[in-house]
């Protein structure tokens, strides 16, 4: 089969994107056989990427929102393949896409099958894969009720809205984390447990994390009730939050949760209150950009050996 040669793996909502499909004839003139392939229903991003590596596929693209990426992505991982894939970001959030430095034009995200793939780590919890990020906390509950009318109206902002609208339902909740040399129990508002570096429509929870370097960043906003209403302040105004996370740096982490704490995955509701999550390491090939700064070759920020 054709280097040159890939499937594209299109959310059914964008059928009609002129962008996409002027992005597609490009590629196409420049030398690339692209096929498309449209989803419909639940189950067929499973579907299309087990018949694409039946045929022989080597390059598979992503186009979608983060759940969209996070279907694929785990599609991918179960074939143990060494294929790779592109992303091209066509959700609200593309919270993955924009920490990574992936274009959000179709026509250059199409360009990135023109760059060699880099190995790069998964998350999984569950049997569950994901490869930006599971959420915690107030930010999660917001994330999974977020319209999606309100969404095609205001794009991301449209968490913000609708974050600062529940601002009376802020509350904290009792979470437990354990991993190696590492113990964090306490009531919590906010939690990101991070292959990724932002979830929520650009929301940065862990603001260090490297796709490839083997571990999951850990970042725990704590809340005591007592100053529950000075966070509420501290968030409607954007300043002094940082500085009040937990993190950490692990292979693995256990969390045990209590009545009251939203847990997402890439988006999705997430179900159960002892969970464990894990990297494993280099487990995709994906088409990055080469200064991206989830790559750790970029970066310079020292890591834990």
């Amino acid at each position: 089969m054709s280097e040159r040669k890939a499937l594209l793996i299109l959310h059914g909502k964008q059928a009609l994107n002129e962008d996409v499909r002027t992005a597609v004839q490009s590629k196409r003139e420049q030398g690339w056989e692209l096929a498309v392939r449209l989803t419909w229903e639940a189950g067929d991003a499973q579907r299309l990427v087990d018949e694409a590596l039946a045929a022989g596929y080597q390059q598979i693209v992503a186009g979608g929102g983060d759940g969209t990426l996070r279907d694929i992505a785990e599609a991918m991982a179960a074939h143990s393949t060494r294929a790779s894939l592109a992303l091209m970001p066509l959700g609200t959030a593309n919270d993955f896409a924009r920490a990574a430095g992936v274009p959000l034009e179709p026509a250059q995200a199409l360009d990135l099958l023109d760059v060699a793939p880099s190995a790069i780590d998964l998350g999984e919890v569950g049997g569950q894969v994901f490869l930006n990020m599971a959420t915690g906390g107030f930010g999660s509950q917001v994330t999974a009720n977020t319209s999606e009318d309100l969404k095609k109206v205001l794009g991301g902002a449209a968490y913000l809205f609708t974050g600062l609208s529940r601002f009376s339902e802020l509350h904290a909740a009792y979470g437990e984390l354990q991993g190696p040399d590492f113990h964090w129990s306490g009531e919590l508002l906010a939690l990101g447990i991070g292959n990724g570096r932002q979830a929520g429509g650009g929301h940065v929870l862990c603001p260090q994390a490297l796709a490839d370097d083997g571990l999951l960043d850990i970042s725990i906003l704590p809340a005591p009730q007592e100053v529950v209403e000075t966070l509420k302040n501290l968030l409607a105004d954007g300043f002094g939050i940082d500085s009040m996370f937990v993190r950490a740096r692990l292979p693995w982490v256990e969390i045990k949760v209590a009545e009251g704490l939203y847990i997402n995955l890439d988006g999705e509701p997430l179900e159960g209150d002892s969970l464990r999550f894990s990297a494993r390491p280099g487990a995709l090939r994906v088409h990055l950009p080469k200064d991206s700064p989830l790559l750790s070759a970029n970066d310079a920020v020292s890591r834990p050996d």
